[in-house]
């Protein structure tokens, strides 16, 4: 579909822009640009979706049931639903809080003129008319039209799918979510709020792309299986247990269904995959690290590439002048140069290279260009024409002079590469009485270019750089440089660091000698880990090219040419002091800038979907004893051989508890893909094997002590399933810590004291503890245990080596 034209039509703003006035007129008219980025659900989304949940509504309807019955025990598996929902409510809007907070820091920001002054205000306070300024880097709020520009060009990419940069004169459109690339303008605003084309500025740009999760996408399935399983098995069961003689009444014909039932129901696998999220989210914000997208914490854990650029990453952002070396027969100062120097800086004022040289070289009074080309990250130099009919051209030395003819230029390209080499970031000032022209809208670089200077600026490298570096090393996760410097100085930057196979500059490329086709690309960067001059859309390419080889990208960057690789890779990492359009398309946002942040944040991500894994088999293992008990009712015509009471037991002490703790607990597995698969084949045999011996209990039990009946039987069955499923907790804990062995003591002896208190142990739980029942129950649980042991062991020795805890 396509954008919406912009109503350029409207009278213009004048140049100092509105009044305090007219902003409030237009405020109280509603025409203010209500933009909500939230990184949270509102309170009420939050409290809807903790309680009116399916699985909530089944376990209400069966509650219904049960105290139908008059028999108030065994409806107390209600409190599952209330203490579940409370739960998921606090711990969420705790991490709301938190989350929060941090969006509002983070909010985007845009620049009007007001009273004649240019202003910074939030984005949601632009209104209709305002007059806004554009540089490099800035995405843009509302839908708009150019009222003057310096080289403005726009990248729509987010919006239309077209990658080529868009020039945009007076009287252009321009569209909320486009990037701008080069150049700087004002436009007015033409359209806000919910009339603007993206009415949201960071959501618009996200909306292209989601963090893929196995974890939801793994549970969803397990959830529609287990409410497919339902509606066949519950039917079943109810007709089982009305048909079935050991059922005195109706009412224990409810209990029955209502105990199968409740079994098969995953009350909290849901909750806890949605909180593992959200604290994981929150855990990352007192780091610093705004996570944008819940998912993205998982996705965290299952990178295996991540691609940096020099600049915020291996180095500090803050790049400084250092000095001026002077070429031809006049080697010393150049006056006419400084003050080419002055004017190229100030054309490009939101360029950080700019910024360092207009401190060393402040504007002279008078002096001013009557033209220029603004710099732009793809042909890597911008130039100025003066008054005196001079073009001074300043950029990168090979794309200022891609050609040499020798003499002058040629000793300046081979100065220039040795100075490179050595690690130096290197621009070449050249000048020429000629003019730029344009090719189809594209400035193309004046001819008889002299060399007149090489301009040299300093990055320092960050301390923790080779530390980073190592840690993802040693965790199995390559790493890409690709940088928009010469080759040369991203090599010796990165040798510098120790990134692995990087010895010093000659083990760079040039990505100008890098093959278009992705399957080569792919190829290329099996071997390659630095990259130089790498332009915007190939960035691009190298996350698709490693993306089609089956690896899971992680892109970081703080540049507007950053910004579209980070939309496409499958986390985007923005530093908090990047530019705002790489800040709107990032999953995760550093917020101190500092890419020591990372390992951190990955190794959140790696505990949220083992842990969560880890639940997830308890959970599971719940589900399948009970369907398979389920499933021997029908087929036996037997009492069900758990009460709803003795199964909440059971659940408290073997999954509620102990799932949300071992769910939050420190977990430093490496990712595995196959989160599903890995459930299922503990959780089947492990399941099935507790539901065997919950049978075998109950029924020997029938067997050897006719006069017991069914409580007796249920006592031996209940204490069966106690014995196996407290093992499996333990077995899933490994590797053991105090605290996880004090977790499972502890559960066993709340147990304990349930079982010694005879009013908790009879007229709550229902249960008749004899010799018989105690020998048969904990002897069959044992028996279960060796089972459960030898299950884990079969999964494991199947497992690779790197995967297991």
């Amino acid at each position: 579909m396509a954008p919406p034209a912009v109503a350029g039509d409207r009278d213009p703003t004048p140049d100092g822009g509105l009044t305090t006035a007219q902003v409030a007129e237009r405020v109280a008219a509603g025409r203010r640009n209500t933009v909500t980025t939230r990184t949270s659900r509102t309170v009420g989304q939050i409290v809807r979706a903790n309680v009116l949940t399916f699985f909530n509504g089944l376990l209400v309807a069966l509650w219904v049931l049960v105290v139908l019955t008059g028999r108030w025990q065994h409806a107390l598996f209600g409190g599952v639903v209330v203490v579940n929902s409370a739960i998921g409510i606090v711990q969420e809007l705790r991490a709301k809080r938190t989350l929060d907070r941090l969006a509002v820091l983070q909010a985007p920001r845009a620049r009007p003129v007001r009273d004649g002054a240019e202003r910074e205000v939030p984005v949601e306070d632009v209104v209709l008319d305002d007059l806004l300024v554009l540089r490099a880097g800035d995405q843009v709020p509302v839908d708009a039209v150019v009222r003057s520009a310096r080289g403005l060009a726009v990248d729509e990419s987010l919006l239309t799918g077209e990658a080529d940069a868009v020039a945009k004169d007076a009287g252009d459109p321009v569209l909320s979510g486009s990037i701008v690339v080069a150049g700087s303008g004002r436009v007015q605003a033409t359209a806000v709020g919910d009339e603007a084309y993206a009415v949201r500025l960071a959501a618009h740009a996200r909306a292209f792309t989601r963090t893929r999760s196995e974890l939801v996408e793994g549970t969803t399935r397990l959830l529609r299986w287990i409410a497919l399983g339902l509606l066949v098995v519950g039917p079943a069961v109810l007709w089982s247990q009305f048909r079935t003689g050991e059922n005195a009444d109706w009412r224990d014909a409810v209990t029955g269904t209502v105990g199968a039932l409740v079994g098969m129901v995953p009350e909290g696998l849901v909750l806890l995959t949605t909180l593992a999220f959200l604290l994981g989210a929150a855990g990352l914000a007192r780091r610093q690290t705004l996570v944008q997208e819940l998912p993205a914490v998982e996705g965290l854990a299952r990178v295996d590439v991540v691609c940096l650029d020099k600049t915020g990453t291996l180095t500090y952002g803050d790049v400084r002048f250092d000095r001026v070396e002077w070429l031809g027969p006049d080697a010393g100062l150049d006056a006419g140069a400084e003050v080419a120097l002055a004017l190229l800086a100030a054309s490009d004022g939101g360029n950080a290279t700019a910024r360092a040289l207009a401190d060393a070289f402040p504007a002279a009074g008078g002096a001013a260009a009557v033209d220029g080309v603004p710099f732009d990250s793809a042909r890597k130099w911008s130039a100025v024409r003066t008054a005196a009919g001079t073009t001074w051209v300043l950029g990168a030395p090979e794309m200022v002079l891609p050609a040499p003819a020798g003499g002058v230029q040629g000793a300046a390209r081979d100065r220039a590469d040795a100075l490179a080499a050595d690690g130096h970031r290197v621009l070449l000032l050249a000048c020429t009485a000629s003019a730029w022209t344009f090719r189809a809208g594209i400035p193309e670089l004046p001819p008889g270019l002299a060399p007149t200077a090489l301009v040299l600026l300093a990055e320092r490298i960050r301390e923790d750089a080779a530390d980073v570096l190592r840690w993802f090393t040693e965790q199995g996760v390559a790493l890409k440089v690709l940088s928009g410097d010469n080759p040369c100085t991203v090599g010796a930057v990165a040798a510098a660091v120790g990134l692995p196979g990087v010895s010093g500059a000659v083990d760079a490329v040039d990505a100008r000698t890098l093959p278009e086709d992705l399957g080569q690309l792919a190829d290329v960067l099996e071997s390659v880990s630095v990259v130089g001059r790498v332009a915007p859309h190939q960035k691009r390419a190298v996350v698709r090219a490693l993306q089609q080889r089956g690896h899971v990208v992680a892109m970081t960057g703080d540049g507007v040419n950053d910004a579209l690789a980070i939309k496409d890779a499958d986390i985007g990492v923005a530093m908090g002091n990047g530019s705002p359009a790489t800040r709107a398309v990032a999953q995760l946002v550093l917020l101190d800038g500092r890419f020591a942040s990372l390992p951190h944040a990955v190794a959140e991500g790696r505990r949220v979907i083992a842990n969560i894994e880890r639940a997830a088999k308890l959970f599971l293992v719940k589900n399948v004893y009970s369907l398979v008990l389920a499933l021997v009712t029908v087929a036996t015509l037997v009492a069900y051989p758990l009460t709803p009471v003795q199964l909440t037991l059971v659940s408290a002490v073997s999954i509620g508890v102990p799932g949300f703790v071992l769910a939050l607990a420190p977990n430093a597995r490496r990712y595995r893909p196959g989160f599903l698969g890995r459930v299922l084949r503990f959780s089947l045999p492990v399941g099935a094997a507790t539901g065997t011996v919950a049978y075998a209990g109950y029924a020997l039990t029938r067997g050897l002590d006719p006069g017991g009946g069914v409580t007796a039987a249920r006592t031996t069955a209940v204490l069966a399933v106690l014995v196996v499923a407290l093992w499996t907790v333990l077995v899933l804990a490994r590797p053991l810590t105090v605290g996880r062995a004090g977790l499972v003591a502890g559960m066993a002896a709340l147990v304990v004291v349930v079982l010694a208190v005879p009013v908790l142990r009879e007229d709550v739980l229902l249960l008749d503890l004899t010799a018989t029942t105690l020998a048969l129950g904990t002897g069959l649980g044992a028996a279960g245990a060796l089972l459960v042991a030898l299950a884990s062991w079969l999964v494991e020795t199947r497992m690779p080596a790197g995967g297991r805890r």
